[in-house]
């Protein structure tokens, strides 16, 4: 492909606009690329002026509304970078004709190897371990095992999906909650078990949340399925914030009405402020379930793709 200089292309994202391979690779086919440089979360008026102009543009979380939307009459495409597209008013793009173009998978495996490494966290209580020593108490606290527990997945996507596998040399019983079985793979589908949301919630030792953020997934988690879940039971979320009613979830914590749960993600980020990080038995990670060296080469590999 020559060197398109037709294009305007307007790269949101930060890990994409700092890593020099992907810089290398679109500038290799589009002359006007503008990157974010500074580093910043672009959002409201900033996100307007870094992408006023382009006819592409690259984006990750950043949300894209229809009051953006209305005011780029010269954009013609968005291409995501990473999955997931409920930072994205779709009914508006087909309103004001714009193409999106979103590659599902790509960052399944770092995300599912991060849930795996919060699940062990959770379960061998690593953070109040680490904290013991570090305030120099020599503390064997007892954990638990992961191996022939039973993990339950709500949502059994790409990342569901590839999370009961990697889980299997662990021999866990794997059951799973999703509105659909047409997109898991067979191969996949006869080694677990499909359960209502309630059976899961009442026999899960391990809950993982695996959802896109919409207005039937708000607090798909909220005080009364808390209360169904088993008081060692551990909740992991790095799907998205607003899934967790998280003051309810502070407050079983609290009270240790269940075990542990750890997040990548919040409601409102970053979570400042927020009563769960003062708790022993919540873990947070800053939202770096796809921020991977080889996520962030597959992610930027199939938005550049996106562009053409």
């Amino acid at each position: 492909m020559k060197n398109n200089k037709k294009d305007f292309i307007a790269v949101c994202s930060r890990s994409f606009s700092a890593n020099p391979l992907l810089r290398k690779k679109i500038l290799s086919k589009y002359k006007n690329v503008k990157f974010n440089d500074r580093g910043i979360k672009l959002e409201g008026s900033s996100l307007h002026s870094f992408v006023k102009g382009a006819s592409k543009i690259i984006v990750g979380l950043e949300k894209i509304d229809k009051q953006l939307l209305a005011s780029l009459p010269e954009l013609k495409l968005i291409s995501k970078y990473g999955v997931g597209i409920d930072n994205i008013d779709t009914h508006a793009m087909k309103k004001y004709n714009k193409k999106l173009v979103n590659y599902e998978g790509v960052n399944k495996r770092s995300i599912s190897e991060l849930i795996l490494l919060l699940i062990l966290n959770s379960m061998r209580k690593i953070k109040l371990i680490n904290s013991d020593i570090t305030l120099g108490k020599w503390k064997q606290r007892v954990g638990s095992e992961l191996s022939g527990k039973t993990v339950g997945i709500i949502g059994f996507g790409n990342i569901g999906q590839d999370l009961s596998v990697i889980l299997r040399p662990f021999e866990c019983k794997i059951i799973f909650y999703d509105i659909s079985i047409n997109h898991v793979k067979k191969n996949i589908l006869r080694k677990v078990k499909r359960v209502s949301l309630n059976k899961l919630l009442t026999s899960a030792d391990i809950i993982t949340l695996n959802l896109p953020y919409n207005r039937y997934t708000k607090n798909i988690i909220d005080k009364n399925n808390i209360k169904l879940m088993k008081s060692n039971s551990i909740l992991i979320n790095t799907a998205r914030g607003g899934l967790v009613d998280e003051k309810a979830l502070f407050r079983a914590l609290k009270q240790k009405k269940i075990a542990a749960a750890a997040f990548d993600v919040f409601e409102k980020e970053p979570p400042q402020n927020s009563n769960l990080l003062k708790l022993d038995n919540f873990f947070a990670t800053s939202h770096i379930g796809s921020i991977t060296n080889e996520a962030i080469i597959r992610m930027g590999m199939a938005a550049i793709k996106g562009l053409q």
